[in-house]
């Protein structure tokens, strides 16, 4: 727990029960085991701000963003901090498809790039003809096997040469278009990929397979400082995002909880019978931060993402998304934290 991190990390352990009445629900412990309120780890929900842009950001959101509150409050949002040496990997999970793990990546990664000065890129690691680039623009044909049987890659107009880039300056790595080659991603495969990343751009954003087992899921966790699991409101969906949390404390990925941020993201328009807000104060007992993304027209067309073109209410929530990205760029191992390397930004 980190000295800003208020939230308490349950154990894993907990069995969940889901129901469409009663979602989000932990079953009830063994006699001989104290209960939540009887440690005193009963969450409490922060009071948004009484004025600032915490309110206003509170508000557009409908109340499903409440930033802490501080001494700078009515002082207005601070952007991330430019990040000059080193270098920021976001890795973009989910066990279901259709949730919106790919426009997560995008609007996150779009964001990021319009309130950061340096370079950000996101790459597609699905094993099965992702879509990532399909949300770009398609400027290039060249995918990450492209970029890995490249052996002149000496300055940054040398990747270029192999990305896209939006009119928010994120830039584009897609997947390889033959299925029979993207099966064969393997870790390796990645870790050399983000090698070659991380000699020029300064935050990378990984739009993962939903196959937690896969070789290449390996080589993204331990390159990752920050995760993002994604999940609808739905039952089934809300079961997976939470199997997806489990399953990273038992495999060795449990100091990434920190830097871990849930997103219920809404992929349909009108209602649904799912207790959205008592799904988001379960999920803040597990990780830092919940952000809802709304549905949005512009994301569910399926083609090019334009922030321009977002509702404002969705913008909004990936500008919280974008905020709760750590700002102490270390990169998070199973072994371990190491400390931050002097990288800086080749040319």
């Amino acid at each position: 727990m980190t000295e800003h991190d208020d939230t308490v990390e349950f154990p894993s352990r907990f069995t969940t029960s889901f129901t469409a009445g009663n979602l989000g629900s932990v079953a009830p412990p063994q006699t001989d085991a104290p209960t939540a309120a009887d440690l005193g780890l009963t969450r409490q929900e922060r009071a948004p701000g009484r004025h600032g842009w915490r309110t206003a950001l509170h508000r557009m959101t409908g109340g499903t963003v409440s930033p802490d509150m501080g001494s700078d409050e009515g002082t207005g949002p601070v952007r991330p901090a430019r990040l000059h040496h080193g270098i920021c990997s976001i890795a973009v999970l989910s066990m279901k498809g259709g949730v919106g793990k790919t426009t997560t990546t995008v609007g996150l990664g779009s964001t990021l790039a319009t309130m950061r000065g340096d370079r950000v890129i996101a790459v597609d690691a699905n094993p099965d003809l992702g879509t990532l680039a399909q949300r770009g623009p398609d400027q290039v044909r060249s995918t990450v096997r492209d970029l890995l049987a490249d052996s002149r890659i000496t300055r940054y107009s040398d990747v270029r040469r192999h990305t896209s880039q939006s009119a928010s300056r994120l830039e584009f790595l897609g997947s390889a278009r033959d299925p029979a080659v993207s099966e064969a991603f393997s870790e390796t495969d990645y870790r050399n990929v983000h090698g070659v990343l991380d000699r020029f751009y300064n935050v990378v954003l990984t739009d993962c397979g939903t196959g937690l087992t896969h070789s290449a899921i390996q080589g993204v966790l331990n390159t990752a400082s920050a995760l993002v699991v994604v999940a609808s409101p739905a039952i089934d969906s809300a079961r997976s995002a939470l199997a997806t949390l489990d399953w990273l404390e038992h495999h060795g990925f449990g100091h990434l909880a920190a830097n871990t941020s849930v997103v219920v993201n809404s992929t349909w328009g009108g209602g649904t019978s799912v207790d959205v807000a008592q799904l988001i104060r379960y999920f803040r007992g597990r990780v830092r931060n919940v952000v809802v993304v709304p549905y949005d027209a512009h994301l569910a067309e399926g083609g090019e993402i334009r922030l321009d073109r977002l509702h404002r209410k969705t913008k909004s929530a990936y500008t919280a998304l974008a905020s709760a990205m750590p700002s102490t760029f270390h990169h998070g191992r199973r072994t371990g934290d190491f400390g931050l390397r002097r990288v800086g930004r080749a040319v």
